[in-house]
């Protein structure tokens, strides 16, 4: 063999040689029978197949390795990749969720802050009337009532609309109960119409007030068809004290009581 020849052929050859001297002994014995040329190809045919399958093992099973290493390799990436991919997804899906809670946060800030823009300027319209009902300038004055205002429905209900005020002791509470009457005309006889008359009813509680400063009073009562007023009657029954004051139907609303 010349130097350097492989040495797998080189040992596949070895292993072929028995075969070739059994053909050639076949070929003498039998050489009346075959031809030698037939011999000589199926010869030629079995060490070129024994050459094939040495050079497809040498460079077939080191490609084969690297295949599979390859394989192995592309495997983890993928696995690493799905593995950011949920990571991400998940990361999403967090986002996603805090920015719904922070918009409905925002929203129930938005309304809580504009529930106190609202009572802060009812507070302020509070204070303003306040201020000119009891202002530097106003009389000082214990319990009283400032106005009383009336308004007609269709239906024939009058609402009624009642301020009371006091500023001589601004650090003190007052509580009490109000009732009024109404005097008037009814058949040409003066007629009042009682606290109870008003409300149809007997034995109707007065209306509770209880304030620092100011409060506004409201409600509804019922006049008869042929009933015309001409003033009312009002009185505030508190903590060992009593006020009586009297007002011009026609001038009712915003009146100050006599």
């Amino acid at each position: 063999m010349p130097p350097g020849f492989p040495a797998f052929l080189r040992d596949t050859l070895q292993m072929q040689r028995p075969i070739f001297h059994r053909t050639l002994s076949i070929v003498s014995s039998q050489r009346s029978n075959m031809s030698l040329r037939w011999i000589l190809l199926v010869v030629f045919w079995l060490v070129s197949l024994a050459l094939t399958w040495g050079v497809a093992s040498h460079s077939v099973v080191p490609h084969l390795a690297e295949t599979e290493a390859q394989l192995r390799q592309s495997r983890q990436i993928q696995a690493s990749q799905t593995h950011q991919i949920q990571k991400l997804q998940q990361r999403q899906i967090n986002l996603e969720i805090s920015d719904q809670i922070s918009r409905a946060a925002n929203v129930d800030i938005q309304s809580l802050l504009a529930e106190r823009d609202e009572q802060i300027a009812a507070l302020r319209a509070d204070v303003a009337f306040y201020e000119r009902l009891v202002g530097a300038t106003a009389q000082r004055k214990g319990l009283n009532t400032h106005s009383i205002e009336f308004v007609r429905k269709p239906s024939g209900v009058w609402d009624y609309n009642v301020v009371l005020t006091q500023n001589l002791n601004r650090g003190a509470i007052s509580q009490g109960q109000l009732r009024f009457s109404v005097d008037g005309v009814r058949v040409g006889k003066l007629t009042t119409i009682s606290w109870n008359d008003l409300h149809q009813k007997t034995d109707v509680p007065g209306q509770p007030y209880s304030f620092r400063y100011f409060q506004q009073l409201q409600g509804s009562v019922m006049l008869p068809l042929d009933f015309t007023p001409q003033r009312v009657k009002i009185s505030l029954v508190g903590q060992g004290m009593s006020v009586t004051q009297t007002f011009d139907w026609k001038l009712a609303a915003n009146s100050i009581g006599e």
